[in-house]
């Protein structure tokens, strides 16, 4: 399990492809034994790295159905959706150690009418990640600890990416992950792309070290040296009914991209206390453009 060379990069332990109208269910654990591979795994420091497998994988996929499944300790990500259409998943369970890399809880890309609900995911990673041509995705209901949030990207990295569009988060909870809702695209982006009409409401933080977060100077890698800004656009993103506590003194970020500055962004009825002491948490922003409606507990940042 351990020797990296047995396994062909990006592929699935399970995978499905091109069927239409499939049904994944019955209570059955797919079990990745990713132990002992984690440490070997350098795709969290470096981009040119061999992609361990994903414990399922679903390529063009129309009308998809899984429900009722389990995925332990993958050595990637849990689950993966590539080019599908129509999928509907729920009452998933994902497990691994927050101290596992790279193992999203479920992964899509290139996607349109998706909808995850009703699942507990706690991983290494993003609990959800939402990747560059998706439209039409609905994530509702999950509750996502340890790991690294709900997340849309990262964005930007590669050329001819697609747009991001028609995405709704609702009725989540966070619970002590390092980040709640977060949006990231990298510095200086090969090509311009956009994410937009997204809505993020009704999100509980439990102990959340970055509860709000938009970052388009994501480099989690050590090859990012180029000071140029994201070309990735954000606009028109709804962060709604926001609540709960935050172990950071920063409760909300924006931080927007220089070259494309971020536009219609909408903060309303945000109440995010600090989960120690008496003071209250603050916000901090950069070229964006925000709009602030009803309770605002941390303050705007003007």
């Amino acid at each position: 399990m351990s020797d990296l060379s047995r396994y062909e990069s990006g592929r699935g332990w399970l995978e499905f492809a091109w069927i239409d109208g499939l049904t994944l269910s019955g209570g059955g654990t797919l079990d990745g034994q990713g132990g002992k591979a984690w440490p070997r795994n350098n795709c969290h420091k470096y981009s040119c790295c061999k992609l361990l497998p994903t414990n399922v994988k679903f390529v063009g996929m129309n009308r998809t159905t899984v429900e009722h499944i389990s995925s332990w300790n993958s050595m990637f990500f849990h689950i993966a959706l590539v080019n599908c259409r129509d999928f509907r998943g729920r009452q998933i369970k994902i497990t691994a150690p927050s101290s596992s890399p790279n193992t999203d809880g479920i992964h899509i890309d290139r996607c349109s009418g998706v909808y995850i609900s009703s699942s507990i995911i706690a991983t290494g990673d993003d609990c959800v990640s939402i990747g560059q041509g998706n439209s039409q995705v609905t994530v509702t209901k999950i509750t996502c600890g340890p790991g690294h949030g709900i997340s849309v990207g990262s964005l930007g990295k590669y050329p001819n990416e697609q747009d991001v569009k028609g995405l709704v988060v609702s009725d989540c909870k966070m619970i002590g992950t390092s980040n709640g809702i977060r949006i990231k695209t990298w510095p200086n982006s090969p090509g311009t792309s956009a994410a937009t009409n997204m809505t993020f409401e009704n999100i509980v933080m439990d102990k959340v070290r970055n509860p709000i977060i938009i970052n388009q100077a994501y480099c989690p890698s050590e090859s990012c040296s180029s000071k140029a800004p994201s070309r990735v656009k954000l606009s028109d993103i709804h962060f709604k009914n926001i609540r709960g506590t935050s172990i950071s003194a920063v409760a909300v970020t924006l931080l927007c991209s220089k070259g494309v500055p971020c536009q219609n962004i909408y903060l309303e009825d945000f109440h995010l206390d600090l989960s120690f002491g008496a003071a209250r948490p603050i916000s901090t922003c950069e070229n964006v453009r925000a709009k602030y409606i009803g309770t605002q507990i941390p303050p705007p940042c003007m």
